[in-house]
């Protein structure tokens, strides 16, 4: 991507941020009514600030790693193309599976219903409450997804495209009614896009060097 580590994180916290917010709106707006009876708005708007800023910082940290892995899958396709199509399949084949993990279960069926334990946490009087569970609720929804992240790099990170797709997957899976269907469809497309790519490598931009110009 032609960045450094600053500019990379500096990016790569817009993005989750453009993302992830859709996702934890719903469960912002939720817990700042919950707060109503309790508190003054000004209070209340920022204990639920607390709370987002928790959820999005997680994310943004997520980058530390997402650095590295975009600079190996840059290496990759430079030193190594033949391997690296192959390299997205697998990713893209291994996400499907773990979509379907017991784990992924779990921690979906939190990020569906996260309130219990939200509530339990900023029930208390520990300092930083709000931020903390934001945090938590990041981390486990985080680990709902790191996988699909894996491929949103293999794809190519700035992609808005695929970035708007994801966001889509994300938040409709998050829908107790119909998301499990979302879920299933998604390792559809997982599974199409892992038979398609050692056929089409620049669908993985991100695993992808394109050829150079023939010199006229």
């Amino acid at each position: 991507m032609g960045l450094g580590a600053g500019g990379f994180l500096f990016l790569w916290a817009a993005m989750m941020a453009a993302m992830m917010l859709p996702v934890v709106a719903p469960v912002a707006g939720l817990y700042a009514t919950s707060l109503a009876s309790g508190s003054r708005p000004a209070v209340r708007a920022a204990r639920t600030g607390a709370l987002v800023a928790g959820y999005l910082a997680v994310w943004s940290a997520l980058g530390a790693a997402a650095y590295p892995a975009t600079l190996a899958g840059g290496w990759l396709a430079r030193s190594h193309p033949d391997w690296s199509a192959w390299t997205a399949s697998g990713i893209f084949a291994a996400t499907a599976a773990y979509q379907l993990s017991p784990l992924r279960a779990r921690c979906l069926t939190h990020c569906r219903a996260p309130f219990a334990l939200l509530f339990r946490m900023t029930g208390s009087s520990a300092p930083l409450r709000d931020l903390r569970a934001g945090m938590l609720h990041g981390a486990i929804c985080t680990a709902c997804c790191i996988p699909l992240m894996l491929c949103l790099l293999a794809l190519g990170a700035m992609s808005v495209g695929w970035m708007l797709a994801l966001t889509l997957v994300v938040a409709a899976e998050r829908r107790a009614s119909r998301g499990d269907w979302v879920t299933r469809a998604s390792v559809v497309g997982l599974l199409a896009l892992a038979v398609a790519v050692p056929l089409h490598p620049g669908i993985a931009a991100g695993l992808h060097m394109p050829a150079a110009p023939m010199p006229m």
